[in-house]
């Protein structure tokens, strides 16, 4: 049969979600985890169907891809059919062609498995390799230095406390409490924590959330952030390892995330933490002929 794309729609959600969380193992490639889908549903139920795309083969679900802005298509395949000749030449299709839905036309990116096959179809349509990342990882199968920080679960009562730090660790952040309330309405809200850490003269300094993909599985960090009043006193290493730990109390296997290797103090950061640099992996970006 043939593949499909397709918008999920808000119903449809959860069944991505599923996809995504069956879909994380170690020693697998990642791109695209549940916890990608629970931080974009700050901006709602409609707006993530909107960015979501599906790809389907006998009503089985082979890849799930996310519009992270209306430029950036995120995407990821099950570990099983990353060489799948059929699913990568569809999916290139439908990316280079503004008219499938997918990307639109002008100067676009892609983020894909480095194993999967669409990463060595697309150059051959004119796209170039973009921008670095580095990915870390923290492996959970030990208990997590505590940290030096007092460290707080947030909910929907406290969420503001968590709205506010992020809004200042983020240049241009609009983050809110109600956005946090509908983000908790998303179907990954059940595998996250919300996390601020105070100092010692009781102020919120830093705060992170956390995704887990289930027992036994990789979760994320996603986004983690230290207030600009209040950088440089290692407030950052303190809150990554309050996240490692509450990725293990939930049963994660190992904490990951993934910063642009240009972002040099972020990366040292979840280093002095434990966290292990992964090999770099780039995007694909396509830029418009003069």
């Amino acid at each position: 049969m043939a593949i499909t794309v397709e918008k999920p729609g808000p119903d449809g959600l959860p069944e991505a979600v599923d996809a995504l969380r069956e879909w994380q193992s170690e020693g697998v490639a990642w791109q695209l985890h549940p916890g990608d889908l629970g931080w974009f549903w700050r901006s709602g139920a409609e707006a993530t169907a909107e960015a979501v795309r599906i790809w389907r083969r006998d009503g089985r679900i082979l890849a799930v891809g996310l519009l992270d802005g209306a430029d950036l298509l995120r995407v990821t395949t099950a570990p099983d059919v990353r060489r799948d000749e059929e699913l990568a030449r569809r999916m290139a299709e439908d990316v280079i062609a503004p008219e499938r839905g997918v990307l639109p036309s002008g100067e676009v990116a892609v983020e894909a498995p480095m194993d999967a096959l669409l990463q060595d179809l697309l150059p051959g349509h004119g796209w170039r390799t973009g921008e670095p990342w580095t990915p870390l990882s923290l492996d959970l199968a030990e208990p997590v230095k505590a940290p030096d920080l007092r460290v707080e679960t947030i909910g929907p009562d406290n969420c503001h406390v968590w709205a506010d730090v992020m809004r200042g660790a983020f240049d241009g952040s609009t983050f809110t409490p109600e956005k946090w309330r509908t983000m908790a309405t998303g179907a990954p809200y059940a595998d996250s924590r919300y996390l601020v850490g105070y100092d010692s003269r009781g102020d919120a300094v830093a705060a992170v959330a956390v995704w887990s993909a289930g027992q036994g599985k990789p979760g994320i960090l996603e986004p983690m952030g230290v207030h600009r009043d209040h950088r440089g006193h290692g407030h950052g290493r303190a809150i990554t390892l309050a996240a490692a730990a509450a990725l293990r109390e939930l049963g994660s296997s190992s904490a990951g995330v993934n910063t642009p290797s240009s972002n040099v103090a972020a990366v040292a950061t979840y280093e002095s933490g434990g966290f292990r640099r992964l090999p770099e992996v780039r995007d694909l970006a396509r830029t418009p002929r003069e």
